[in-house]
């Protein structure tokens, strides 16, 4: 029996090896991966970019643009909605820093970054704050203007007149921060459940203060959350109401309210959104 087995083992060893040669991992179809620095504060980061179908063909014609954070927990979903939703857009994804110490990502993941770069607040906790340091949007948001839609424009055929962003949790968050402190930044912006919470103030306050510069907002903006999402919710509808208030008629504001909680909400924010932003870019190019 052991001699049996032994040679069935021999026999089958050629098919396995065959089939460990032939896994591999799966890239998306038409998804570039290019570094780009920080060159401010000398970090090193990555674009996800996806061109339209026609984009070499058509030599003469310029697209709208689509950025989003957390590129790689966002890319797939994105992907496939403008595949059907969208087809005409240019889709920029923004990584995490990638030159973080290996100490850092043991401990805190590859996505440490995320806590410093989207938040707009330090902790008053001192141990925290070491930690994550927070409340660094406003390099986050340098360097995605000097260095992220400047490289984005001068080596792809743009409208740098519809420039739009996605952001979820967090992300949302920071699209928040963009919108109120330099709004041309992006003409549309989507914001999934931004982790708002205590935030408001300084976001009202940052949003007077940058009002001096931009007295209408000339945005589009989509913010949404999950049924589930009852406390975080309120301060959506409040952060909602300080942006209707402003009466800015260059301001369009849309609030649904998705089926689900914070996670399970996520994918029909995209679905959602992507379906209000092909509406929007239709009617622009008209």
């Amino acid at each position: 029996m052991t001699k049996s087995l032994s040679l069935m083992l021999l026999l089958l060893l050629p098919f396995l090896a065959v089939q460990a040669k032939e896994t591999g991992e799966f890239t998306l179809p038409k998804i570039q991966v290019i570094p780009i620095k920080d060159t401010r504060a000398d970090k090193q980061y990555e674009l996800y970019i996806k061109l339209p179908e026609g984009y070499e063909k058509h030599q003469d014609k310029t697209y709208p643009v689509l950025y989003f954070t957390d590129a790689i927990w966002h890319v797939e979903l994105l992907s496939a909605s403008t595949e059907f939703l969208m087809e005409e857009v240019i889709l920029v994804g923004i990584s995490w820093q990638k030159d973080i110490s290996e100490a850092s990502k043991k401990e805190h993941g590859a996505h440490a970054s995320r806590y410093r770069d989207y938040s707009i607040t330090k902790s008053s906790d001192p141990d925290r704050q070491a930690k994550y340091q927070f409340g660094q949007a406003g390099n986050h948001l340098a360097f995605i203007r000097n260095d992220v839609i400047k490289h984005i424009e001068k080596n792809y055929r743009t409208k740098p007149d519809s420039r739009s962003y996605f952001g979820y949790s967090a992300g949302g968050l920071f699209g928040a921060y963009i919108l109120m402190t330099q709004p041309d930044t992006f003409k549309n912006y989507i914001l999934g459940s931004p982790s708002l919470w205590r935030d408001i103030p300084l976001l009202t306050e940052l949003g007077d203060k940058a009002g001096l510069k931009h007295k209408n907002l000339n945005a589009n903006v989509f913010i949404s959350y999950g049924t589930l999402e009852k406390e975080l919710g309120e301060h959506i509808r409040e952060f909602t109401r300080l942006l209707k208030n402003k009466n800015d008629n260059s301001l369009s504001v849309n609030q649904p309210v998705i089926e689900g909680s914070h996670q399970t909400a996520f994918p029909m924010t995209g679905v959602r959104s992507m379906t209000w932003l092909s509406k929007l870019t239709k009617q622009e190019a008209e």
